[in-house]
Parts: structure tokens; C-alpha cells; sequence
């Protein structure tokens, strides 16, 4: 059976922390969930790994409109829905199939089971907020 590992990150706000790309390292598909700040730091995110980023609240101008609100990544006969702000989920993850639901926003880092889906918050990379750790994420698929 093959494992995929995923690196996870979001809120970067322009900043990507060599020590957040020394973590994703080795991964072999990275997910953004928004709040890039900055265009360059998916090319950067795209030197490790293939890269699927969706569009936060603070992603603005040309580059940001590219992106997405939301995105479904398939690895492994997996689904994975990811979105910036979980508060702003139009679905029911659970009867829709999704193994688990990537999401940012808060700069809180979460991890929980609910329904039998996995909500998974890496909290962020960038600048740090109030007194909330700066922090990535890897999830192992198999």
C-alpha cells in the first residue's frame, strides 16, 4: 500500500519561514489553505512539491483571483476538501465523502474527528499572532 505524505500550511501573509520549507520537505502534494500574501510563495511552495493553494480573505489583486475558495484534492482514493475560513463551509463533508477538511483563518492549530471526518487546521506561518505558535502541518494518506 502507498503512503502519501501531504505538507500543510497556511496564513503565510507574505512570509514563508525557512523553517516551515525544511518541514515540508519530503512531502509529496502541499496544501495552502489561504492567506498567501504573496504570489511568490506559491513558486517557492512549488520547488518542494505540486502545490494546491485556494484564496484567502487577505489574498487580493490579479494573482489572488486566480485562486480558488475552495478546492477538492484526490490523493491515494482520498478526498480532501479545503477551504480558508471554515465558518464559510457550504457542504456536509460527511455526506459529500470527504475524508477530511483542510482550513486556516484562525492561527489556531486544530486537529479533530467529527462524523468520521478529519478537520485539520495547520495554524500559521507567517508573522506571529497574539501568542499563537508558528506552525505547519504534514498528513499522512494511506
Amino acid at each position: 500500500m502507498k503512503t502519501f505524505i501531504i505538507g500543510v500550511i497556511s496564513d503565510t501573509h507574505g512570509l514563508l519561514r525557512p523553517e516551515a520549507v525544511k518541514a515540508l520537505r519530503g512531502s509529496e502534494q502541499i496544501i495552502h489553505a489561504g492567506d498567501v500574501g504573496d504570489p511568490e510563495i506559491l513558486e517557492d511552495l512549488k520547488n518542494i512539491a505540486s502545490v494546491t493553494a485556494v484564496r484567502g480573505n487577505v489574498d487580493k489583486g490579479a494573482w489572488a483571483r486566480k485562486l480558488p475558495e475552495m478546492e477538492v484534492v484526490e490523493l491515494g482514493g482520498v478526498s480532501i476538501y479545503v477551504r480558508h475560513d471554515i465558518s464559510q463551509l457550504d457542504l456536509k463533508p460527511e455526506a459529500a465523502g470527504f475524508a477530511a477538511v483542510i482550513y486556516g483563518h484562525s492561527h489556531v492549530p486544530k486537529q479533530e474527528t467529527r462524523g468520521g471526518v478529519l478537520y485539520f487546521n495547520p495554524g500559521s506561518a507567517g508573522p506571529r499572532r497574539f501568542k499563537l505558535p508558528v506552525c505547519v502541518g504534514r498528513l499522512q494518506v494511506e
